[in-house]
């Protein structure tokens, strides 16, 4: 466990220049896992160089997979076929990635050998059934802990494929189980309440895999192989989030993202900043690795309250956090429904979020499913991140539209997602620093 970060947050002025974010994590996660087990090697370009995907790459290495890092954010992955992993005789340590362990889950499950995945002890407070549950209806054979990490997989299980309707709408669910689809029997088909993002199939393609996929469903066969291919991953929506919300709160503020994965699974949060009035434009269109980019300029603009659609809450579920301070520095009231996933990432992100706004005098209040916020004067105050690397970041920026410092206990988990945060924020007018 990596000592305690504290940070300390407060108006630095208007933001200006170009962000380059990190790599977006969740493709990082499956190109790791695609090449792994393709036929030959795969090169990827722009992979976040994060804790949560490092995790994911030495779980694969003590699997048997070479994997190169010649330089930063670049991996040679040396693919060793559908059916050439290794056991283990220790554990796989997730980390702090749900992702990775959901996803290597559906990966392991239908493997010769038995795995146990393991994590940290956030990762091991986040339910799993959503995931074993369908994997054991397929055939697999996984132990738990009432539902809870480390997840034992018995080896040797064969898996046929099956029709599945997701209860609650998850990229992660359905990819656990697409993969898990790669070795089975027969067709595996997922069906979704509401379409999340293609990631998986549209990778799954692009390494050769026959798929057929449609917002909301997605269907392939066992038996075929992964051919390598050279990735480029965009750079990250999520971690653009942060800047979007800080450039749009903050007066005479203007910063462009280059490069921005635009996948419409993703962009829920670029629909609804712009439902509160954000004045941000996509540039230089176009596609890499098979996925939508573009450059986003923002600029700042006065925001107000909306009941947020909740058709936009599957697109958006990891950018909750930021909104919920977009909807602090708003005037009027920001209403959201929908979003009871959001009590059972990294950390509680409603409560997490509803506490520490309060701490800072801002009004809201805690439903099953979401909140209601009215916007006004942010305070200074302390803040509990609960290791939540996307709480952390999120209050460093209310601290940019704060009547006076705000104090952020416990950050040491932002490199999970995004390595370097701090250092890129101060670089574009953030005054973001360590907290004794």
């Amino acid at each position: 466990m990596s000592a305690r970060l504290d940070w300390a947050s407060g108006a630095g002025g208007a933001l200006h220049g170009s962000v380059a974010v990190p790599g977006d994590k969740s493709i990082s996660h499956r190109a790791l896992m695609l090449a792994a087990i393709a036929e030959g090697r795969s090169r990827i370009r722009g992979f976040l160089e994060g804790e949560d995907t490092r995790a994911t790459a030495a779980v694969l290495n003590q699997l048997g997979v070479r994997i190169e890092a010649p330089s930063t954010g670049e991996r040679i992955v040396h693919g060793v076929g559908l059916h050439g992993l290794r056991g283990s005789t220790q554990p796989l340590d997730c980390g702090n990635a749900g992702t990775g362990m959901r996803l290597l889950a559906g990966l392991l499950a239908g493997q010769a050998f038995d795995s146990v995945l393991t994590g940290d002890a956030s990762l091991s407070r986040r339910p799993m059934r959503r995931v074993t549950d369908p994997l054991a209806s397929m055939g697999a054979r996984i132990d738990s802990h009432d539902g809870l990490p480390p997840l034992r997989l018995h080896g040797g299980c064969a898996l046929r494929g099956i029709r599945y309707e997701l209860p609650v709408a998850s990229a992660q669910v359905k990819s656990a189980l697409l993969l898990a689809g790669l070795y089975a029997e027969g067709t595996t088909e997922i069906l979704e309440p509401h379409p999340t993002r293609d990631y998986t199939e549209r990778m799954l393609a692009a390494f050769g895999w026959p798929i057929m996929f449609a917002p909301g469903r997605a269907r392939l066969d066992g038996g075929h192989i992964l051919r390598a291919v050279d990735v480029e991953v965009p750079a990250d929506f999520s971690s653009a989030a942060f800047f979007l919300v800080a450039a749009s709160i903050v007066p005479g503020s203007q910063l462009r993202l280059p490069a921005v994965g635009l996948n419409p699974r993703r962009t829920g949060l670029l629909q609804a900043l712009r439902l509160m009035g954000a004045d941000i434009v996509v540039e230089r269109q176009r596609e890499a690795g098979g996925e939508p980019v573009g450059d986003l300029v923002v600029r700042h603009a006065p925001l107000h309250g909306i009941e947020l659609p909740t058709a936009l809450v599957p697109d958006m579920i990891d950018e909750f956090p930021i909104l919920f301070v977009a909807a602090a520095a708003a005037s009027g009231r920001t209403v959201v429904r929908g979003a009871a996933e959001l009590r059972v990432k990294e950390s509680d992100r409603i409560a997490t979020m509803a506490a520490g706004l309060r701490a800072l005098g801002v009004a809201i209040e805690e439903t099953p499913d979401g909140a209601i916020i009215d916007g006004g004067p942010i305070g200074a105050g302390t803040v509990e991140s609960l290791t939540d690397h996307r709480i952390a970041m999120s209050f460093a920026v209310a601290g940019l539209r704060s009547a006076g410092p705000v104090r952020i206990n416990d950050c040491r988990h932002v490199a999970t997602s995004f390595p370097g945060f701090r250092e890129l924020a101060n670089g574009c007018g953030f005054a973001l620093r360590e907290a004794g």
